[in-house]
């Protein structure tokens, strides 16, 4: 089963998420950012999805230390946010973020393909 790490501090945004992933992939849960740098490497996950308001060390930042591991520096992450401005989609791009899904979830559909094409066919 392909695995998907989520990044999220919202406890509500954390079940919802869950309850839409959990039938179709292996998840593992982290509620901040720290957490996520220490414990993604370790889950090996195929796609990170990561909240970008986080507490301690936001979205950005983890990104940037993910790419800098050569353990995680290749992993698809997609920017999960509230940020949905007009440019915050290019901005992320341009930080290194492989797609970007904008909260709250109207369609799970919209998620799930967003993982979905990320996921390398090989595995």
């Amino acid at each position: 089963m392909k695995k998907v790490a989520i990044v999220e501090d919202n406890p509500d945004n954390r079940l919802l998420v869950e309850a839409i992933l959990e039938d179709e992939f292996e998840l593992e849960l982290f509620e901040d950012g720290i957490e996520a740098v220490a414990g993604i490497p370790q889950f090996e996950p195929h796609v990170i999805l990561l909240d970008i308001s986080l507490p301690g060390m936001d979205g950005k930042e983890v990104l940037r230390r993910l790419r800098a591991e050569p353990r995680t520096s290749s992993i698809p992450v997609i920017a999960f946010t509230a940020h949905a401005m007009y440019g915050d989609r290019e901005d992320l791009l341009a930080l290194g973020f492989n797609d970007y899904v904008s909260k709250p979830i109207v369609d799970e559909d919209v998620l799930i393909d967003a993982i979905q094409k990320l996921i390398p066919s090989s595995d």
